[in-house]
């Protein structure tokens, strides 16, 4: 019964650690997201921050129009491994 108890036990938490964040994926996803917005035509100029966690990205920072913030949005749903979008990022003409 110990036996069956220990083994329960176990694959419980080996299923907790699945679903645990991964910081090695949030790395990943972080690095493709900053440099896909870097190459952009329409966003590299821009200043947007990128932050991940559990697979979420938040994008914050300072652009100048609506198009380069919903672009940088875009951009960043695209990336494979990408779960949500937080668009943070305020539009400033000045």
């Amino acid at each position: 019964m110990r036996a069956l108890l220990a083994i329960i036990v176990l694959i419980l938490s080996l299923s907790a650690a699945s679903f645990a964040a991964d910081p090695l994926a949030d790395e990943a996803l972080y690095d493709q997201v900053r440099i896909k917005i870097a190459q952009d035509r329409e966003t590299g100029g821009g200043k947007i921050d990128v932050k991940v966690t559990n697979g979420v990205v938040e994008l914050t920072g300072t652009v100048k129009q609506d198009k380069v913030k919903e672009r940088a949005e875009k951009i960043a749903k695209r990336v494979k491994g990408v779960k949500s979008v937080e668009n943070k990022i305020r539009v400033s003409p000045v």
